[in-house]
């Protein structure tokens, strides 16, 4: 199938001159015709992903060239669609002013059809390379966030897994500390943090308890109280994490390390100085460590844990407004107190899988902000704007979806579809092999089919297999999409694969 031809607009007065220009192009490409400035802004609005050029004309009624462009400027049209002005007015000052719009060649009239054509040809191509190294650069800032927040994932999922945990808690901290914060940036501009801010120190909040890695399990695991020695072995994980990050050779100056480090030495601080390992008081407590320490202590309280049972909502919201966990930022509860009536809601809801894209979205919103970045085209926010969407439509289906890596051996399985199967939204399979209880039969049909049915495909296949559904076996059929790495000097390797389980 051919790929679709460049659409060229072509903005002119005189029909005479649309028609010649068309008829000079149609051999190449698609054209459409405006024939005043005005019907120029409706299409340009319009068809703004399809178009790939603009013959703009000067002299015109109802909004003459330069005012198209001064518009497109406004709009950021400029930045995505080249445009070649073409007018009999060839004074210095007019071309001079339509440079400084943005124009990318001007070519006076009368013109010859060779240079039109290869003006025409080279300013198309030049922008397809442009569009296409940018969407390269976005599908690699895009992979590495989903890839850092697996890695960060797997990573405090280990240390959760050997604290005797589910692995919930890491998530909860997530997102109670992305709520705390978008609270906080609603209330007060007093701290140095800004909406950009938000998914780095959310991604770093996950790695607040990594320092338990080092603390003997006999301790992490004991199911009474503590004695004194073995608090002060216990309190050494926010200092051990801290000399473990400093270690780290690179990427120190990095925002997420930055964050990373604040969060793990400091988040058992308190705003009375009674916290440790520090004693710091106030403002001393970096305000991110300060967030997820009451992210932190509001999941202990509501969690169950080998040496407690889990208090209510209410009653964990009750302690800390008393200060019965250690006293906390006056500003930060007041931000605890207006997300209290939507926190459980938002616990229960969370879905890992997302969380990547989350970070990316960030990244991206700051990324369009800056007019001059080489991604800021309309490909970059056609992109953003599909993966919003299918987000939507996705939480609006009860269907069953997932996706595996093979690399990482990880699914990532839809909210309704984990809820149907009776499985996590997210499984490590490692994970899964190492625990000693009998694994889910569901995630064992699934698995065998990824594994045995690995050959190349380029089109997606089916495959009948009996789901337990909602606890009652039922007959489905898994449909799947194979994603192959194929390298010109090795053998085609099988990445990832797409899935959806039609029940009945």
């Amino acid at each position: 199938m051919d790929e679709r031809r460049p659409l060229i607009l072509i903005v002119d007065d005189v029909a005479l001159n649309r028609t010649l220009l068309s008829d000079v192009l149609c051999d190449k490409y698609d054209t459409i015709e405006a024939k005043n400035g005005n019907e120029a802004l409706l299409l340009l609005r319009e068809k703004t992903s399809e178009i790939s050029l603009v013959l703009l004309d000067m002299v015109m009624p109802e909004k003459d060239g330069m005012e198209v462009l001064s518009i497109m400027n406004k709009n950021g049209w400029i930045n995505e669609i080249p445009v070649i002005m073409i007018s009999v007015e060839t004074s210095h000052s007019l071309i001079e002013g339509a440079y400084s719009l943005g124009v990318t060649d001007f070519i006076g009239r009368p013109f010859d059809e060779m240079v039109l054509r290869n003006r025409v040809n080279n300013t198309i191509r030049l922008y397809a390379k442009q569009k296409h190294l940018s969407d390269l650069v976005l599908n690699q800032i895009y992979e590495k966030t989903r890839n850092n927040s697996m890695m960060v994932t797997m990573l405090s999922h280990i240390v959760e897994f050997r604290n005797g945990e589910s692995g919930l808690h890491v998530l909860h901290i997530n997102t109670i500390t992305e709520m705390l914060l978008r609270e906080l940036l609603r209330r007060s501009n007093r701290y140095k943090i800004n909406k950009d801010d938000i998914g780095i120190i959310s991604t770093a909040s996950s790695m607040h308890d990594i320092g338990k890695i080092t603390i003997p399990e006999s301790i992490l695991n004991k199911p009474g109280k503590l004695t004194p020695e073995e608090f002060n072995i216990m309190k050494g994980h926010t200092v051990n994490c801290a000399e473990m990050l400093n270690s780290v050779p690179f990427a120190k100056d990095e925002p997420l390390m930055k964050y990373a480090y604040e969060i793990c030495r400091w988040h058992h601080e308190r705003w009375d100085g009674h916290g440790y390992p520090d004693g710091l008081k106030g403002d001393e407590i970096p305000i991110a460590a300060q967030i997820v320490s009451i992210a932190d202590v509001y999941d202990a309280l509501t969690s169950e844990r080998c040496y407690k049972h889990a208090y209510t909502h209410e009653k964990a919201l009750e302690m800390i407004y008393n200060n019965e966990c250690g006293v906390f930022n006056p500003l930060l509860i007041e931000c605890l107190q207006a997300i209290a009536d939507r926190l459980v809601d938002s616990l229960q809801s969370f879905d890992w899988g997302k969380q990547a894209d989350k970070e990316f979205f960030y990244i991206a919103d700051s990324m369009m902000k800056d007019q001059k970045h080489p991604i800021y085209n309309q490909a970059f926010r056609q992109f953003i704007s599909e993966r919003k969407k299918s987000h939507f439509f996705e939480s609006m289906l009860s269907d069953i979806l997932f996706e595996y890596s093979y690399v990482s051996s990880v699914m990532k399985l839809s909210s309704a579809g984990a809820k149907k199967l009776g499985l996590p939204s997210i499984i490590i399979e490692d994970e899964v092999q190492a625990k000693s209880e009998q694994p889910n039969a569901n995630w064992n049909k699934i698995r065998d089919v990824l594994h045995k049915n690995t050959s190349p495909k380029e089109e997606p296949f089916s495959v009948k297999l009996t789901l337990s559904i909602d606890g009652k076996s039922t007959p489905c059929k898994l449909k799947v999409l194979q994603i192959w790495n194929k390298n010109q000097n090795e053998a085609p390797a099988l990445s990832s694969v797409y899935g959806h389980i039609d029940v009945g």
